[in-house]
């Protein structure tokens, strides 16, 4: 498929912040995914990173991050002058068959970000990774041609790595962009505001309220425990099976480590661990 060159734009849109697939938690387009998607794949994760980056620019206001991001959502009209990575995404769109939806709910969970920065419950978050995650997985899912029966354990498991995300980036999130995803009634009973996560180690009302997105978190992953057993395509099978090991060894370091104090990440072994699940994934189907 030839890549088509966006047209000018009379102002710069995108707002890169140099991270790439590199610099997240879980592999994106790795090796297992099947060559003649892996494109497709990169191209949705280069559209998503971009309008991230513009939600995530501290230099920019709310009003104009969302003009940007509307900038991208007309991107993805044929005809429409755009931002690069949005007209790219829309021509891989029109050859996959792939519909535009799960680019626009991302669109809309930018959108917030741009201007709510605190969630009030875990029912209000979980509403928040309905459209930040579950369009992530779904799309995999329409590219492979899966059936509608993954889309709730693939739900799940979104949902479950976007609080991860949030947990490891917590302290970051509230100095840099004012934004705090830890329930504020867990806060409340806890003890603590969002002050706790201005501090250089987690403090115990803190400590608690990790904790229990955590356990959050858990009950996610045993929803989505299903899902690389029932997905056909067996690269990508084997692909979240490496995501669900690797969601779990997080999850117990976040349990273990505190996030204020230092970047919680997986080490070799947790990398290993995960490759040894897709790898048996392969072997069994």
């Amino acid at each position: 498929m030839a890549n088509r060159v966006a047209e000018p734009m009379a102002v710069e849109i995108e707002t890169p912040s140099g991270k790439g697939a590199g610099d997240e938690n879980f592999p994106v387009g790795s090796i297992l995914i099947a060559r003649r998607f892996w494109p497709h794949v990169m191209r949705f994760y280069t559209f998503a990173r971009a309008a991230d980056d513009i939600a995530d620019n501290p230099a920019l206001a709310p009003d104009e991050k969302i003009q940007r991001l509307d900038a991208f959502e007309a991107g993805l009209a044929i005809g429409a002058t755009a931002p690069e990575s949005a007209v790219i995404l829309r021509d891989s769109l029109v050859a996959t068959g792939v519909s535009d939806r799960h680019a626009r709910n991302l669109l809309a969970a930018f959108r917030q970000d741009a201007v709510k920065q605190r969630y009030a419950n875990w029912s209000e978050l979980l509403a928040y990774c309905a459209v930040s995650a579950h369009p992530v997985g779904r799309y995999l899912l329409d590219l492979h041609g899966e059936p509608i029966a993954t889309h709730g354990p693939s739900d799940a498991l979104c949902a479950a790595l976007q609080v991860l995300n949030h947990l490891q980036d917590c302290g970051e999130d509230l100095r840099e962009l004012n934004r705090v995803y830890l329930p504020e009634d867990w806060m409340v009973e806890a003890g603590i505001d969002v002050t706790a996560l201005d501090a250089a180690e987690a403090s115990p009302g803190l400590r608690r309220v990790i904790d229990r997105c955590l356990a959050g978190c858990d009950r996610l992953l045993d929803r989505s425990e299903p899902l690389s057993g029932i997905i056909r395509a067996r690269r990508l099978a084997a692909e979240v099976a490496v995501i669900q090991r690797l969601a779990r060894r997080l999850a117990a370091r976040l349990r273990r480590q505190d996030p204020l104090a230092s970047r919680v990440r997986h080490s070799r072994l947790d990398v290993l661990a995960g490759l040894s699940a897709g790898l048996g994934r392969l072997v069994r189907l």
